[in-house]
């Protein structure tokens, strides 16, 4: 072993090469969050019941947290297996503009589906059943 090379460690392989596997899948997981947003503001759109729009944003947020978690594996597996034991070479290499993209992508995906939460998610069909009153705006028509 060369003097100043530190020795990954066995758990930091098996963590990086994990977080390769899952980046490798980024390209999917992200269209398959279009096309579930795709599918929801339809479903907005056209003003489908609240029993179709409610499994849409689900199936939107769980699209979005896949993307975001694929997006910050990319960046782990940017920095390198030493990134995962060694603090700061980790942070040297969150400097780099390698790294820089895919923070700025998975923070872009979380910051979506973090508003998808906070004002997408219709009520859930459930107090339809109920007869539960819940308050919401007055529709507008935008002509």
């Amino acid at each position: 072993m060369k003097k100043g090379r530190t020795k990954i460690s066995a758990d930091a392989e098996a963590s990086y090469l994990a977080d390769v596997a899952l980046a490798a899948r980024f390209d999917e997981l992200l269209a398959r969050a279009q096309v579930a947003e795709q599918d929801f503001r339809y479903a907005q759109a056209t003003r489908a019941p609240i029993s179709v729009q409610y499994p849409l944003a689900r199936d939107l947020d769980a699209a979005l947290t896949d993307a975001t978690h694929a997006a910050y594996a990319a960046q782990r597996a940017e920095i390198g297996p030493a990134g995962y034991g060694d603090r700061i070479y980790r942070r040297k290499a969150k400097a780099t503009s390698a790294v820089h993209r895919w923070t700025d992508e998975a923070e872009r995906l979380l910051t979506l589906r973090e508003t998808h939460r906070l004002t997408g998610f219709p009520a859930r069909p459930q107090t339809e059943a109920l007869g539960v009153e819940i308050a919401r705006l007055p529709d507008e028509d935008h002509a």
